[in-house]
């Protein structure tokens, strides 16, 4: 065990990034006591609350959060524009995974959905439901298949790993305010414990380095400051709504984080340093 620590400092470590789409300390503060994995990590790493100044539209903030753009430099803004789903190809900037590739790194980003289908970068993976999911099956089948896919990649020790969890956004649009959003929550804490603390991810190298993040947080329908969204939908009326508080957990991140686009410049310092 000696030698596989020491063969991973002198690599540097993993920096793995963790996106929970929609996740809010409105629901995990209260229930913290039954979500024992968010519990350890804010007890280990530092929390907070990042209040988005721009609008909570995932396209635009998973998209400003691994590019380092504000809106107006990406300008991507929505997943449908004039009828036509937009592509990687129509958003004309380098993200993280772009650089680092360049550079040399070894870079792995699974299901970030700043299009749809959810984004991958140098992994095989066919998202769930169009990265849409819109019922139970659905919901269950992502948080298992991206949970194990991100245990294998995490297995071949990159120098970053971004993936991301799309179902909890789902869910709380059409059961905000149900026991049923606190009990996805339990099933995600369980996926964070296999993928933080099962895996030994923190414990095996000093080096490596965790962000859990949410891309915004989430309210009752109405309530928050920037409306994104209708209330009715093809899929049926709204209860919840995307909030401009987003989640933001860090352990071994000496870096500040105020905003979404921090976390591009934040893996981009740690890169520079590792040799």
């Amino acid at each position: 065990m000696q030698t596989f620590k020491k063969s991973l400092s002198k690599n540097g470590g993993t920096f793995f990034v963790l996106g929970i789409d929609a996740a809010t300390w409105t629901i995990i503060t209260p229930n913290l006591s039954e979500l024992t994995n968010f519990k350890r990590l804010t007890e280990i790493g530092k929390s907070k609350t990042i209040t988005l100044k721009e609008k909570p539209i995932s396209a635009s903030v998973w998209c400003g959060m691994f590019s380092g753009k504000l809106l107006e430099e990406h300008k991507h803004e929505s997943y449908v524009v004039n009828g036509e789903i937009v592509k990687r190809e129509d958003i004309k900037v380098d993200f993280i995974w772009d650089v680092l590739e360049r550079e040399g790194k070894k870079v792995r980003a699974l299901n970030v959905p700043f299009v749809v289908p959810p984004y991958s970068f140098g992994v095989n993976f066919k998202p769930i439901g169009f990265g849409l999911p819109t019922n139970e099956k659905e919901w269950e089948e992502e948080l298992e298949r991206v949970t194990e896919k991100t245990k294998e990649l995490l297995a071949e020790k990159p120098d970053l790993l971004i993936s991301v969890y799309n179902c909890l956004d789902r869910i709380q649009h059409f059961h905000w305010g149900e026991d049923y959003v606190v009990e996805w929550y339990k099933r995600m804490d369980e996926k964070i414990g296999e993928l933080i603390f099962d895996t030994g991810f923190l414990e095996e190298d000093e080096n490596n380095k965790l962000i859990v993040i949410s891309d915004h947080g989430f309210c009752s329908f109405g309530e928050a400051k920037m409306q994104t969204l209708p209330e009715h939908t093809p899929e049926g009326k709204l209860k919840g709504d995307p909030h401009e508080n987003a989640l933001l957990i860090t352990v071994n991140v000496d870096y500040e984080i105020e905003r979404p686009q921090d976390v591009f410049y934040a893996i981009n310092f740690f890169a520079s340093k590792k040799k």
